[in-house]
C-alpha cells in the first residue's frame, strides 16, 4: 500500500513499480467472475432438464422442487441476456464515440 505521507519522496520508478505490482492480480478478476456466472448458468439449465425430464417420466419426488428449478433455470437465463445486451450496446455506444 502506497502511504500518502510519503508519496513525495518515493521514486518515478519505485511509483511503477508498486502500479504493477498491484494492478497484474486483479487482470483476471472480471474474467473469473463472468466463467463462475455462465457455469452457474450452466447448472441451472441441468438441474432444469432433469426436473423436465423426471417430469416426462414420472419420477417427480416432488413437484414443487422441479417447478423451481425450471423457474431458477428461466431467470438466470433471461439475465444473462439481458447482461450480454447491456454489454453488447455499451461496446456499440463506445464504437460510436467519437475522439
Amino acid at each position: 500500500m502506497i502511504n500518502i505521507n510519503n508519496l513525495s519522496k518515493t521514486s518515478t520508478a519505485e511509483l511503477l513499480q508498486q502500479k504493477n505490482s498491484i494492478s497484474q492480480p486483479n487482470n483476471n478478476i472480471f474474467a473469473q467472475q463472468l466463467k463462475s456466472a455462465i457455469n452457474s448458468v450452466n447448472e441451472h439449465q441441468i438441474d432444469s432438464e432433469h426436473a423436465i425430464a423426471d417430469m416426462a417420466t414420472g419420477q417427480v419426488k416432488d413437484l414443487h422442487q422441479a417447478a423451481l428449478a425450471i423457474s431458477k433455470a428461466e431467470t438466470s437465463m433471461k439475465l444473462m441476456l439481458e447482461i450480454r445486451n447491456k454489454a453488447l450496446n455499451a461496446y456499440k455506444e463506445l464504437g460510436r464515440t467519437q475522439l
